[in-house]
């Protein structure tokens, strides 16, 4: 018996000691960040180089009071009105020297003050040589995927990569809109791909209606379409018009952003995502930053810099402003403070109030947007979720479902949004960071996507199963953007000339000439024209500025060029939040 009670003792005091790391050094497995437990296992403490402790932060990464974590954040209803604009007009700067690398590199937990692995992984150069390297294989995945492509699919409108055959519209089944939304016989993964054979020596895919260019909209036609479908033409009709001086596409394309602008809720100023043509009725009324609604955000800020006209940056901003009251939750700022990083939910249109628990990788796109409006700290924190999903399965769920900790879509058909904000994210900080990213990115690929005459999708993200499709922005964009993440001597980057991307990726020269009205009624200041009837100039028009974010590019200083973009307690945070960790 003596024995019994001395294995007993050691038992009881090994679980003895290890709960008093748990509890002062985070050094536990977490028990999941959105279970109820009347304890907290697995937070860590963080204390600054030369400041006070920080409070002790919850399994989710934020504090909570005694008694155990209440759940995430971003399950809450935001904060509204007056309060919420004061907090975010104003936010709040960090003392010089806070963003640092030895404050970032500093965690608790055993660690010690040097490098932890997040620092040992990313931070510092990224090697001429290695940055060669894989340009070189961004390079051989666009010509193995289009090669076959002109071999086993062209002139048909898809590859096929497992079977090595083309794929066309199914005229069997009109109804079949995955593929019949997309393939019309037209070579579609040619077209798509002719600008990334210029720069390598995003598809949206709604239930649109079926349009009858002669007498317009069959009276049996489906009559819904989502706001992005019919919301992002502007940038194409409006360079057609402005080149060929002939108002109408332009005018068209405009008419139908105003319509969806004018059918927005008037409490939150946010809009649905599918809407009855003929009606005008919201059929979707879920307001969110992914499918139905990405690229109509999107091109109200990018037909703003190619044209300049005032109504687009101010529908841009008054859009801006109604998401981040209302879809953002988490703290305020991206890279510091306490609680759960800034994540953009679906909500109800109308009411503001939380309709899910999950988020698309349509939704990926969303960090490019802001840097382009020079909001990157925000930027950088929506980035690392994705990524952090991406580094769990290889690839992207079309669905994640973040309070499960789990996809709620399981394919994945080679989508660009990630790569897309990883290039602009590498253009506008220059932090190896993203280089990095994108070799994982390129590398899952290559390993889990590469097959016989191509690049496959995903069917299931865990398993790694296929399905026999090679979707045409995989080269249009996918590729492209990141040949162009590792090319740094491209003409996009050293010509001197200003580019921009369409939704589709296709580059498209910032002119000055596109900020100049051929035409006299339309769109000028004032609805009218100058006295000789001549063509209206555009005055000089406002300044981009970002409202109601919490940040701006000035907010990355140069001695992070060559550290992590965000803290690696926050990445750490991150990675828990997905379950990768």
């Amino acid at each position: 018996m003596q024995w019994r009670a001395l294995v007993l003792g050691l038992v009881l005091l090994r679980l003895g000691l290890h709960g008093v790391l748990w509890l002062v050094f985070g050094l536990g497995p977490s028990m999941g960040f959105y279970q109820r437990f009347p304890l907290s296992f697995g937070f860590q403490r963080l204390r600054a180089p030369d400041g006070p402790e920080s409070p002790a932060l919850g399994p989710a990464g934020r504090p909570g009071p005694s008694g155990g974590p209440s759940g995430p954040s971003w399950l809450q209803p935001p904060v509204t009105g007056a309060a919420a604009a004061g907090r975010r007009r104003a936010p709040r700067r960090p003392e010089p020297g806070v963003c640092g690398p030895a404050h970032w590199g500093y965690v608790l937990g055993g660690r010690g003050r040097g490098r932890d692995e997040y620092e040992k992984r990313y931070s510092g150069a990224f090697p001429p040589q290695l940055r060669a390297q894989m340009r070189d294989l961004a390079r051989g995945m666009f010509v193995f995927g289009y090669d076959n492509y002109m071999a086993h699919a062209f002139p048909q409108d898809e590859l096929n990569p497992i079977h090595c055959r083309g794929r066309g519209p199914d005229r069997g089944d009109p109804s079949n809109l995955n593929i019949n939304d997309v393939l019309g016989n037209y070579s579609l993964t040619l077209v798509d791909a002719l600008d990334t054979l210029a720069s390598c020596p995003k598809s949206f895919v709604s239930s649109c209606p079926q349009v009858n260019l002669k007498t317009g909209v069959p009276p049996d036609s489906n009559n819904e379409t989502c706001t992005a479908g019919a919301g992002s033409l502007l940038v194409e009709f409006g360079i057609l018009s402005r080149l060929l001086g002939d108002s109408t596409f332009e005018w068209v394309a405009r008419r139908a952003v105003k319509a969806l602008w004018n059918l927005r809720s008037n409490d939150t100023g946010l809009l649905g995502n599918v809407v009855n043509i003929q009606t005008g009725r919201w059929v979707g009324k879920q307001s969110g930053l992914g499918a139905g609604l990405d690229s109509f955000y999107e091109y109200l800020l990018k037909s703003y810099i190619l044209f300049g006209e005032k109504e687009d940056l101010e529908m841009f901003n008054a859009a801006y402003r109604s998401i981040q009251n209302y879809l953002r939750r988490g703290r305020e700022a991206c890279n510091e403070g306490e609680g759960d990083p800034p994540l953009y939910v679906n909500v109800n249109m109308f009411s503001g109030q939380l309709m899910n628990t999950w988020i698309d990788s349509l939704q990926a796109f969303f960090p490019g947007l802001q840097v382009l409006i020079g909001d990157v700290e925000d930027a950088i924190c929506l980035h690392a979720f994705y990524y952090a999903i991406w580094k769990r399965y290889g690839a992207l769920p079309e669905r994640y479902n973040w309070q499960l900790q789990a996809p709620d879509v399981l394919f994945y058909p080679l989508r660009p949004e990630l790569v897309e904000s990883t290039y602009l994210l590498y253009q506008a900080t220059k932090n190896p960071f993203y280089l990095h990213v994108g070799m994982d990115i390129l590398q899952s690929l290559e390993k889990y996507t590469k097959v016989k005459c191509g690049y496959a999708t995903l069917h299931h993200v865990i398993d790694k199963s296929k399905e026999d499709r090679m979707e045409s922005f995989f080269l249009s964009e996918t590729c492209k953007y990141l040949y162009l993440l590792f090319d740094e001597e491209n003409p996009v980057h050293k010509s001197g000339t200003k580019y921009m991307f369409t939704t589709e990726g296709h580059i498209v020269s910032v002119d000055k000439h596109l900020r100049e009205s051929p035409w006299k009624e339309f769109f000028s200041e004032d609805g009218g024209q100058d006295q000789e009837g001549k063509s209206v100039h555009r005055p000089k028009s406002p300044e981009l500025k970002v409202i109601n974010s919490s940040s701006n590019c000035n907010r990355v200083p140069d001695e992070r060029r060559y550290s992590l973009p965000l803290k690696s307690i926050y990445m750490r945070q991150i990675d828990q939040m997905v379950g990768l960790i």
